[in-house]
């Protein structure tokens, strides 16, 4: 199979602390863990079909949070939706670029993307965002098609063709928080996530 480009773009966020069937925190499993498992169930069919691109989408709202917290990846202690959703974004770029490190020299390239301030669905079911939030994604936030604009680039656009392991804001690449820049909890990570997804990677 033939695979030149792969966006992991799943994500939530929820009010109150809730648990996926295999008993795993919500917002860390599907903002994080999805992305891991696709991907690397995915990797044979992107690394032979290389040059091949794969974006993941972040969020700004990673730099509020100075590291991962390995000893309650579950956040089983205070639950806060910003946090876990921070955290998560965060799990977002540690995999961006330990994943690029990983594929240097194999034609596949990572990058990660913000969107920015988008009215999409998210946050918007029961459990999800506020009234506040909602009237501000309402009034603030920018079209899903404006968006998806540099996103549309940097998956197809030449002026992007090897480039690997940045972090980009509209069609700039930026510097993400010190903390996503630990190369040493990138590893602890995504060890972490092979054990919790129960998926060993061979990258």
């Amino acid at each position: 199979d033939t695979l030149h480009v792969l966006v992991n773009d799943a994500g939530g966020f929820f009010t109150r602390r809730e648990e996926t069937a295999d008993g795993l925190e919500l917002t860390f499993a599907l903002n994080h863990l999805s992305y891991f498992l696709v991907t690397n169930l995915l990797m044979d069919a992107i690394k032979s079909s290389a040059p091949a691109r794969i974006i993941n989408l972040t969020s700004g709202i990673h730099a509020r949070e100075r590291q991962m917290p390995f000893d309650d990846l579950q956040t089983m202690e205070f639950y806060k939706g910003f946090k876990a959703y921070g955290r998560s974004k965060l799990a977002n770029l540690l995999f961006t670029y330990e994943l690029a490190r990983r594929l240097e020299d194999t034609g596949v390239t990572v990058n990660a993307y913000n969107p920015g301030f988008t009215a999409t669905g998210l946050g918007m079911q029961p459990g999800g965002f506020g009234p506040l939030m909602r009237w501000m994604v309402s009034k603030m936030a920018k079209n899903p098609q404006k968006a998806a604009e540099p996103l549309i680039w940097l998956a197809s656009s030449d002026e992007v063709e090897g480039v690997s392991g940045n972090y980009f804001e509209h069609k700039e690449p930026v510097r993400s928080s010190a903390a996503s820049h630990d190369t040493s909890a990138a590893r602890i990570l995504w060890e972490i996530s092979e054990k919790m997804t129960g998926h060993k990677t061979g990258v």
